[in-house]
């Protein structure tokens, strides 16, 4: 989950039950477990809200006789559809790659293909087509082989959504919610960026989301130690004392 602070602009109208419109997935890397993920999302979709995804439907067809998964492949114009298709088979909004995708051998040609996907998930959340963006995993050292200007995923859903202040990566399960303050950077290269101020920003901005994306009226945040045993007074590190 990605989560910036509240702007204050209007944004697509918020739905919720029969009403909201589908979730969109993204096609992730095509030689990874993006799609062996989606077809099995499907094939498990008894209690799960409609969805679509963003993808090759020639290669999932192929994944899915693979993996003997009986999953119905079907291509839709728009996202509209999605709800009326999902119940029988998967629905596709079609995008085409460039190179056929090898199991384990990711190819920077598809690279192109697997950023245009992220695009249109999120115009298409923006627009109010969709309600929410499920990434598939990518192979970020072959985006960065076809010229991918971001880090990760993150940056990139915050260059997409126009935000300017820096974004907080949330990793949730049912009773805990984790957040670093660096992301993306060689671990030597986050130590020297950790300060004060990233610190209290990151501490905001999730303040914020878990009150408006969790329902968390007063939210309760930990800050974490850096060194070991939070560096034992200064015997094992200062950053806890000079900056945490």
């Amino acid at each position: 989950m990605t989560a910036s602070p509240p702007t204050g602009g209007s944004g697509p109208p918020v739905l919720s039950g029969k009403d909201a419109p589908p979730l969109v997935l993204t096609m992730g890397e095509p030689s990874g477990i993006g799609g062996e993920i989606t077809l099995m999302a499907w094939a498990r979709r008894h209690a799960s809200a409609p969805f679509f995804v963003i993808d090759d439907p020639a290669r999932l067809e192929q994944t899915a006789r693979r993996m003997e998964l009986d999953v119905p492949i079907r291509v839709i114009g728009a996202p509209g559809d999605a709800p009326g298709v999902f119940a029988d088979a998967l629905p596709v909004l079609e995008i085409a790659l460039a190179a056929e995708a090898v199991p384990g051998i990711p190819d920077p040609a598809n690279a192109k293909a697997v950023q245009a996907a992220i695009e249109t998930a999120v115009r298409l959340v923006m627009a109010g087509e969709a309600s929410a963006v499920v990434t598939n995993p990518i192979h970020k050292q072959t985006l960065y082989a076809g010229d991918f200007p971001y880090p990760g995923h993150t940056e990139f859903l915050a260059h997409l959504a126009g935000i300017d202040t820096p974004a907080v990566m949330m990793l949730a399960a049912d009773e805990l919610r984790v957040v670093p303050v660096t992301i993306h950077l060689p671990l030597a290269d986050a130590v020297r960026g950790l300060s004060t101020g990233a610190i209290t920003q990151a501490g905001r901005i999730t303040a914020a989301a878990l009150q408006s994306d969790f329902g968390l009226a007063r939210p309760r945040l930990a800050v974490a130690g850096l060194n070991p045993h939070a560096g034992e007074g200064g015997a094992m590190g200062s950053e806890e004392t000079e900056i945490i």
